[in-house]
């Protein structure tokens, strides 16, 4: 490949050029860049969300996924639901400040095409040749991979749809099948659940690292409960896993290890747990932005660059202050509007236990009033 073929050529100049780096120091300062460029892991990132519960009370997974939000995969249409007092709205939060289906989420599987067949399909790249790119996975040995799971699971299984179920042992196979095909360079994978923990105990491919909100025996419960649609907008581990990221921005240097402490389990109530021993990297060195909310910087420059000459030596010139601030980077998407979005204005809700107290104190007055004798009236 091209990359391979530039890989090869600068590498063969550094090697003819060795004897003479001692005499040149503008040599030494490009070899270095050069090897921090080849010494980067990943050059891409991937993620493959599922929400694999259908029906109006698992409303909140749904909201877990959509919030987590590149492959996307919802069981059920929560926004179109005809229970939605809000239509085309999803929120993750009871003050209903932050729309998380958006204008521009694109579902790549919804509805009944979200089967245990098709999410193993998407990882191992098994897929009919008709299918469009937007709904393939298609990562190689350089890509960063997130693995998002949400639904209902016992120990040693997750189910889909409440008709089918994944078990532990199908899932650590399919990771290995995308290992031993060079479709991932490091994978992280999530899952929130009940008895998640029992989801990752069967894996062995290496460079992969898991993380579950409860272990085996344990319930994962949900949070943020909304009286005037009937249900819990999200799980506990979600929540407070989203409140941690939304700290992180682009060039942040937090490593994974954070990621471990959040939901203890006085916020959780649940025990979150992990696993670490097949990844190959130190968990130090691993930022957060390896797999979430990275940005990369681009250069935009109008120059012709022919890869085939020889890399010519460039002389080291003084920079003055004046020349320091000629050059900048662009950024690809407006970060800090996507991650700091200002609330929108919030409708009016009553309070928690408005309407009941209301027709409480109706009831007391209408019986202080006329007794017992006249309730026939009512009914």
């Amino acid at each position: 490949s091209l990359f391979c073929l530039l890989k090869k050529h600068i590498s063969l100049i550094l090697h003819v050029s060795l004897v003479h780096t001692h005499d040149n120091p503008a040599l030494l300062v490009c070899q270095h860049n050069a090897g921090q460029f080849f010494s980067s892991a990943h050059t891409n990132n991937w993620a493959v969300l599922v929400c694999t519960s259908r029906f109006w009370f698992n409303y909140r997974h749904v909201a877990n996924t959509l919030s987590v939000y590149r492959i996307l995969m919802l069981a059920d249409d929560m926004a179109c639901n005809h229970r939605n007092p809000k239509p085309a709205t999803v929120f993750s939060h009871k003050n209903m400040e932050l729309n998380v289906y958006g204008d521009d989420v694109e579902v790549d599987y919804r509805g009944y095409e979200v089967t245990v067949e098709n999410f193993l399909r998407v990882l191992t790249g098994r897929l009919p040749p008709s299918t469009p790119r937007l709904k393939r996975l298609l990562s190689d040995d350089r890509s960063n991979i997130l693995i998002y799971l949400t639904g209902h699971g016992g120990n040693g299984f997750l189910k889909f749809q409440d008709s089918e179920e994944i078990s532990n042992v199908e899932l650590a196979d399919a990771f290995e099948q995308m290992w031993q095909k060079r479709r991932y360079n490091e994978l992280l994978f999530i899952i929130d659940t009940c008895q998640g923990a029992s989801m990752y105990e069967r894996f062995y491919s290496p460079n992969l690292m898991a993380l579950a909100s409860s272990q085996v025996g344990e319930d994962s419960l949900s949070h943020q409960p909304d009286l005037a649609i009937g249900v819990h907008l999200m799980d506990r581990y979600t929540f407070y896993l989203l409140e941690f990221l939304e700290d992180i921005h682009p060039a942040s240097k937090t490593n994974i290890k954070d990621l471990f402490k959040v939901c203890p389990k006085s916020l959780c109530v649940s025990t979150p747990g992990h696993r670490t021993d097949l990844f190959l990297r130190d968990l130090g060195s691993v930022l957060i932005t390896d797999f979430f909310g990275s940005v990369r910087k681009v250069e935009i420059t109008m120059d012709t660059v022919n890869l085939t000459e020889p890399i010519k030596q460039m002389e080291q010139s003084p920079v003055n202050e004046e020349q320091k601030g000629t050059f900048s980077y662009v950024d690809q998407l407006p970060v800090s509007e996507i991650i700091r979005q200002k609330p929108k204005q919030k409708d009016w809700h009553p309070p928690d236990g408005f309407i009941l107290g209301l027709w409480t104190l109706i009831l007391l007055v209408f019986f202080k009033t006329y007794g017992m004798k006249h309730l026939k009236h009512i009914f």
